[in-house]
């Protein structure tokens, strides 16, 4: 089979240097070996022998030490426009299943005169600091995709996204759990439809920190190729 061998090599030791979503790091790698297996047949017509065209092509595609940061750097747009995509669907989601959930769930009227005089402020606070991050997640799709050609640092973004779902998690989770407290509703645990709604946005919260981590894997600065 053609390309078995030098190419082969280089374009495996490429795919060992990137980082980034699987599904757009292989197209990446796939294009540059069929790149590089086009150079290599066009060579071997003008003459050249198998192994020395694939040497050739490969020392006309330009070390990988030298193309590495341009493809890694649309790693992290993709990676960054992944987690803005997410944050702006299931941040929305989140708060709609849990306005279901206090809306639904049964409960005695008469707690709602318990609650705490920080609750409202709490709650909306929560609501509107939700609806900041879905909007920021919005901006970020938007900056990494129709917007790319005006940003200067696309990288920036990807990291920003990433800070903000290390920063906000944390705060909201408290808050959430200052509410359920604060609510004095015991029988708000048991039922049913908070067990799925809780299941859901604990889904979606680690789906976010996933996907942050890999925003800030993918953005680091300096890329070692690997040679093993």
């Amino acid at each position: 089979m053609a390309g078995a061998g030098v190419i082969d090599d280089y374009v495996a030791r490429l795919g060992r240097t990137l980082r980034g979503p699987r599904g757009p790091r292989f197209d990446m790698v796939t294009e540059a070996r069929d790149s590089l297996l086009d150079t290599a047949e066009a060579l071997e017509l003008d003459g050249l022998g198998r192994a020395e065209a694939e040497r050739a092509a490969v020392e006309e595609f330009g070390r990988v030490e030298e193309i590495a940061p341009g493809y890694q750097a649309a790693l992290s747009v993709a990676a960054g426009r992944r987690l803005a995509a997410l944050l702006f669907i299931s941040v929305p989601v989140t708060i709609m299943a849990w306005s279901l959930v206090w809306r639904l769930s049964p409960g005695d009227p008469a707690a709602y005169a318990r609650w705490p005089a920080w609750f409202m402020p709490v709650s909306r606070g929560l609501d509107y600091l939700q609806l900041a991050i879905a909007l920021l997640g919005g901006a970020g799709l938007f900056a990494l995709g129709r917007g790319l050609r005006r940003i200067r640092r696309p990288r920036l973004v990807t990291r920003s996204l990433a800070v903000l779902v290390w920063t906000m998690l944390p705060v909201t989770g408290v808050l959430g759990m200052m509410l359920t407290i604060g609510a004095q509703r015991d029988d708000f645990f048991d039922h049913p439809l908070n067990a799925g709604v809780e299941a859901m946005s604990l889904g979606l919260a680690l789906l976010q920190l996933y996907g942050a981590a890999r925003c800030m894997q993918v953005t680091r600065r300096h890329l070692h190729p690997a040679t093993a």
